[in-house]
């Protein structure tokens, strides 16, 4: 069992459209890999279309690749990087702790040009440093995102999908007076107790229509009754 290994790939499809990476890529430098390492491969979990943020344990192909390790038929885990596998350095390091203590070591091929195997402390250590790092990477992501997005909010630039009560004018956001009227109105009804169930099934039972005549749920009545950009316009007049 101790050379016995399976190789983990994944790709969302966004990163397939916007920076070309395909399942097959990555499964050839897995197996190149384990050929230089001697492992070998006894099956590769090809997940595709997934997100990074759905844990390994709830994605179809992480789940036969755990229960194909707790068998104990493989002793080696290949990956390309580190979120190939997991959502954050918590994530990371939790499921690799119980790994280690059964035994199973991982291989991650690319970590920063270099290749790392949990099978050594020091293996171990750049691990719980790499997720560190990569968690902290994808915090700063998330804080300028942020940022970007406020500061478009503010200053009635598009953002995203074209929010209810505007309109795109160019660069700018200019106020639908007869949606953002119907925004005041479900304020009202959430004012006096109304569900959001309950404000979506009026405006369906009214045919007030949604942006590209969707129709409403309690999810877009939440957003729409979450958004910040209402007080904005509110100040300002």
């Amino acid at each position: 069992m101790t050379k016995k290994a399976v190789c983990y790939i994944r790709v969302s499809t966004q990163e397939q459209v916007l920076h070309g990476v395909s399942l097959d890529a990555q499964e050839e430098r897995l197996g190149a890999y384990c050929v230089m390492q001697g492992l070998d491969v006894i099956q590769t979990f090809r997940e595709e279309a997934v997100s990074a943020s759905k844990a390994l344990n709830t994605r179809p192909k992480g789940i036969e690749m755990l229960e194909l390790v707790r068998k104990k038929k493989a002793g080696h885990i290949v990956a390309l990087k580190l979120d190939r596998l997991f959502r954050n350095a918590e994530d990371a390091l939790r499921q690799t702790s119980a790994w280690d203590s059964t035994g199973i070591t991982l291989h991650l091929v690319d970590m920063g040009g270099q290749s790392l195997c949990t099978s050594s402390a020091i293996g171990r250590m750049m691990l719980t440093m790499m997720a560190a790092f990569a968690e902290f990477e994808r915090n700063l992501i998330s804080e300028r995102t942020s940022a970007a997005l406020q500061h478009k909010k503010v200053h009635l630039q598009p953002y995203a999908q074209l929010p209810f009560g505007f309109d795109r004018k160019g660069d700018l956001l200019v106020v639908n007076e007869s949606e953002l009227d119907m925004v005041r109105q479900m304020q009202g009804w959430r004012a006096t107790g109304c569900t959001l169930r309950a404000i979506a099934g009026r405006l369906n039972k009214a045919k007030v229509p949604a942006k590209n005549d969707g129709q409403w749920y309690a999810s877009t009545v939440r957003q729409i009754l979450s958004n910040p950009i209402y007080s904005i316009i509110g100040k300002e007049e």
